[in-house]
């Protein structure tokens, strides 16, 4: 155990390997995440960034490397630790994760009756301010089934934040979202972020959404960071894979086509001259 006071940096992730059947998904990963900011995972599809976050809570045990997480090594934390430190997580999954059978405000409780002895007064006034913060107070009594997607998404944010956690942990927060539902949530993640003096880790594909929230972005790909700063300085980054990536164009490192054989020797079954 470190001092978690002595670090700038809230998580730390040191030669990270993880390998899934003959897939290596991270190869000697190193990552420094800093308390207080919003810091952005992005990279192609299928590159790990979701099993980061859940290595990062401990659901999924590396091979190999170091995991640091506000002074705890989560890879060889016991269960108790591993649980305490949860509370100090939140989680906003890309499903929203609601329990059909709560309505809003029962869903919001659930963190705060699973690991506080608060009385239900206590609560209920808690809940109050989780949902007024995220614009939802007056749909407490609403059930899952009654509420858009970016209603949902924004519970799931009341959720998550129920307990005040260090760690705010973000999986696609923007997917499925009409623009103003995803103006809302990029606000609130900013302002939650400030007003909890918390810690954002946002896993997203969507770079325009992302770069303006984000303090500082960390790139992944073929199982490394490849690359790693605020938004203006990958902007213009000397790797192309990294601007194919940032400004969204077709062609680049990343080919377009999966590897297959030529179109006319699938079609005729011989090479073209």
């Amino acid at each position: 155990m470190v001092d978690e006071k002595s670090s700038d940096n809230l998580i730390e992730i040191r030669g990270l390997y993880l390998k899934r059947g003959r897939r290596v998904v991270f190869d000697g990963l190193d990552m420094s995440i800093p308390r207080g900011k919003i810091t952005a995972l992005m990279g192609p599809s299928g590159t790990g960034k979701t099993t980061l976050l859940k290595v990062i809570g401990g659901q999924v045990a590396p091979d190999a490397g170091e995991v640091i997480v506000n002074g705890l090594d989560v890879c060889r934390a016991s269960r108790a630790e591993l649980f305490e430190l949860r509370k100090n997580i939140g989680m906003l999954f890309q499903s929203s994760a609601l329990f059909t059978d709560m309505s809003v405000a029962e869903n919001v409780a659930f963190p705060l009756r699973e690991h506080t002895d608060l009385p239900d007064d206590s609560i209920r006034d808690l809940v109050l301010m989780k949902l007024n913060a995220v614009g939802l107070r007056g749909a407490r009594d609403l059930m899952p089934n009654e509420l858009s997607g970016g209603m949902a998404r924004r519970v799931a944010l009341a959720r998550a934040i129920a307990l005040d956690p260090l760690l705010l942990m973000y999986d696609e927060p923007f997917t499925g979202q009409d623009p103003i539902a995803m103006g809302v949530v990029q606000s609130l993640i900013k302002r939650l972020n400030h007003a909890f003096a918390a810690t954002s880790l946002v896993v997203s594909h969507d770079i325009h959404e992302t770069i303006t929230i984000a303090e500082q972005i960390y790139i992944i790909a073929d199982g490394k960071v490849i690359g790693h700063g605020p938004p203006d300085h990958l902007r213009s980054h000397d790797s192309s894979l990294i601007r194919q990536f940032v400004h969204g164009t077709p062609d680049g490192p990343v080919p377009f086509h999966y590897p297959a054989d030529e179109l006319n020797f699938d079609l005729l079954g011989e090479v073209s001259k």
